[in-house]
């Protein structure tokens, strides 16, 4: 569910998340959401993702991630804050967009999982935090953009089973 909350200084801050429950166990899940180098396969505004290192994810793990939002491209660091695998990813993000990517999967009775995202952010001032802010909206805004993203993590992880 999307809300507004009035943090970070005085300026308004988003957060957007998403739940589904997935046809695996928690070990699968993780598998896929915890790789960062696959977010192109999930959100078609990544062009790329630069950095991961081949071992993958660890706390203070910084990676690069290049977006485009209709007109808009740029750039977007992530730092890997918490990791607590299979269970939960925390990632600071700074760029185009500012904000904190937290990521839980909780286990379900019958194998199955728990996943749910929850995006805290918030778009650089100025005229180009301004038009990315514009270009998400015009694609249905951030819990729609998050949504399908998640649905499409679902699609990969249960086609994996």
């Amino acid at each position: 569910m999307a809300g507004l909350d009035e943090r970070d200084g005085g300026r308004s801050v988003t957060v957007v998340d998403v739940l589904v429950e997935v046809d695996a166990p928690p070990e699968r899940v993780w598998a896929v959401v915890s790789d960062p180098r696959r977010l192109s396969h999930w959100d078609r505004h990544v062009e790329s993702v630069d950095g991961v290192p081949a071992t993958g994810l660890a706390e203070g793990v910084r990676y690069t991630t290049i977006m485009r939002f209709l007109a808009v491209r740029g750039r977007v660091d992530a730092e890997v804050l918490e990791l607590d695998p299979p269970h939960r990813a925390v990632v600071a993000i700074r760029g185009l967009i500012d904000g904190v990517v937290t990521t839980t999967v909780e286990p379900l009775p019958g194998g199955r999982s728990l996943l749910k995202h929850v995006v805290d952010y918030h778009f650089r001032g100025g005229a180009v935090g301004e038009l990315v802010a514009r270009s998400l909206a015009l694609l249905g805004g951030p819990q729609h953009v998050l949504r399908r993203g998640t649905l499409a993590q679902k699609r990969e992880i249960e086609r994996r089973g």
